[in-house]
């Protein structure tokens, strides 16, 4: 069965730095576009980055532009997002997803099949 697995999370204070990985299982997905999406309690869940199948383009909201970092390993099967300078407004569940299509684009939820759990991140002040 295909799962996605976040790690990575954990609580931290304003400026700290964190590296969330997500491993994928039961398919491989290097034709397919990876991104991390976020959902603070009470709130939508929202796009952070994502990065094409072949890493070409790559593509961050602007609250986490320059802070960010998005990457994927396809021997590995993983993506990554390193994130610095952490506010208390990144404090969230992350989330990672596969799109649904190989070699399509996907920025929004419903291009999006597959889904991790989530990991939570804290960032106080």
């Amino acid at each position: 069965q295909v799962q996605l697995a976040e790690s990575g999370g954990g609580s931290v204070q304003t400026g700290a730095s964190l590296t969330l990985s997500c491993a994928a299982s039961g398919r491989t997905f290097s034709s397919y576009a990876m991104a991390w999406f976020r959902q603070a309690p009470g709130k939508e869940r929202e796009f952070v980055a994502g990065i094409t199948w072949n890493s070409k383009d790559i593509y961050y909201e602007n609250f986490v532009k320059g802070r960010f970092t998005i990457s994927r390993d396809d021997a590995k099967n993983m993506v990554y997002l390193q994130m610095n300078s952490l506010k208390p407004e990144d404090t969230a569940v992350y989330y990672c997803a596969v799109a649904r299509e190989a070699f399509h684009g996907a920025y929004y939820e419903s291009d999006f099949g597959y889904w991790g759990q989530g990991t939570q991140v804290t960032v106080s002040s």
